[in-house]
């Protein structure tokens, strides 16, 4: 094997599929990454069993040469020392060479690097898709579900299906649902697809996954492709695959979850009750006691308050632009406040009680395709 490529789009590829890479693998091959090289251009991939990226560089894109194919073939080098010395080779092109025993040089402008590759006929296939449940969300819409799901997931790995998001599609409207059991994060958005009866339940993606997709798609309103099969989704954007894997179980049930009524309705500056609350756990000893404290007062005002025995106490007063219903008084993690309020798109949130030990919603006002569920603390 035997070609010449730009750098830059090379480093840019080899940077994507090695965010599949795990050093903690048990397959062996999986710690490199394969390339081949063919009549088309050159194709990187990278994974950890779990999620598997491939990145495609075209022989020449908007008439710029980027690949110079000299022999066909295919390599697999290790991920580890391959990264870096790419990022940090001098020229603008990079020649790689194979030649017998998987013996492989690069060479960039006066430097030479001689490496030792395995076999690439070890490295398993990536899954061939049937692309029954195909639909299609813009990138940069993609990148905001993520962002506002993905922060709610659980990080124990007690119950593993927690620590992935649900998606359901039903009516063309995808539902991403992410919750740790104390609270959830729920994002609602409209789908592209040919497929009039397209509906699925129960597909759980890890929230790994979507962390690592959110960092290479491009943040653009270019149109994503999604697949979901039976125990794989694939994302398809131009020149790049994304697969990983759905995890296994059912995800709990949590429309019933949610309540239709409320008693206490309270409408605040997002900005504003952010930092009041973080100014409320200032005195909590390193993130242990995060509870804070919360009651409505007369004239639309609420006052926040937050506790630690052996450091002191804070109050703060905050003006309310709307409240009805009847008086409350109600604790809760501050912490899981402070993440949801960070992702929310809107200057104002509206906050719905229905009793100080019943769950209570927080939702955007400007839109009505997110919302945010939390579970009291008992203080006694």
């Amino acid at each position: 094997m035997q070609f010449v490529i730009n750098r830059d789009y090379f480093v840019q590829s080899v940077q994507h599929v090695s965010k599949a890479i795990s050093s903690r693998t048990t397959i062996p091959i999986l710690t490199g990454i394969k390339i081949v090289a063919d009549h088309e251009g050159v194709t990187l991939t990278g994974s950890d069993s779990d999620i598997s990226i491939e990145c495609f560089i075209p022989k020449e894109e908007n008439d710029q040469q980027l690949v110079d194919i000299v022999q066909e073939g295919s390599i697999v080098l290790q991920a580890k020392f391959f990264t870096e010395i790419v990022k940090k080779l001098p020229s603008d092109k990079i020649e790689v060479v194979v030649q017998d025993q998987f013996a492989t040089t690069l060479r960039s402008g006066s430097s030479v690097f001689n490496l030792n590759g395995l076999d690439p006929e070890e490295y398993p296939r990536l899954p061939q898709i049937e692309e029954d449940n195909l639909f299609q969300v813009q990138n940069d819409l993609m990148k905001n579900i993520i962002r506002q799901t993905v922060f709610a997931v659980s990080t124990a790995e007690t119950r593993p299906i927690l620590t992935g998001v649900n998606w359901q599609v039903e009516n063309k409207q995808l539902i991403c649902t992410a919750t740790d059991s104390h609270r959830l994060a729920m994002r609602k958005a409209a789908i592209e697809t040919n497929i009039d009866e397209l509906n699925f339940t129960n597909v759980v993606i890890p929230g790994k996954s979507l962390n690592e997709l959110n960092k290479i798609i491009d943040d653009n309103n270019e149109l994503l492709d999604i697949v979901v099969t039976e125990n794989q989704v694939l994302f398809k954007s131009k020149n790049l695959l994304f697969f990983s894997r759905l995890l296994d179980g059912n995800y709990p049930a949590t429309k019933n979850m949610i309540p239709d009524h409320s008693k206490t309705d309270i409408i605040l500056e997002t900005k504003g009750f952010l930092q009041a609350i973080e100014r409320a756990l200032l005195l909590s000893r390193d993130g242990k006691n995060n509870v804070v404290n919360f009651k409505t007062l007369e004239d639309g005002i609420v006052e926040i308050t937050s506790v630690t025995p052996e450091i002191g106490r804070v109050t703060e007063k905050i003006d309310t632009k709307d409240l009805s219903g009847e008086e409350l008084r109600i604790s809760f993690n501050g912490k899981n406040i402070i993440d949801a309020l960070k992702i929310v798109d809107s200057t104002e949130v509206k906050i719905s009680f229905t009793g100080a030990m019943s769950p209570f919603l927080v939702r955007p006002v400007e839109s009505d395709n997110a919302l945010h569920l939390f579970s009291p603390v008992r203080t006694y």
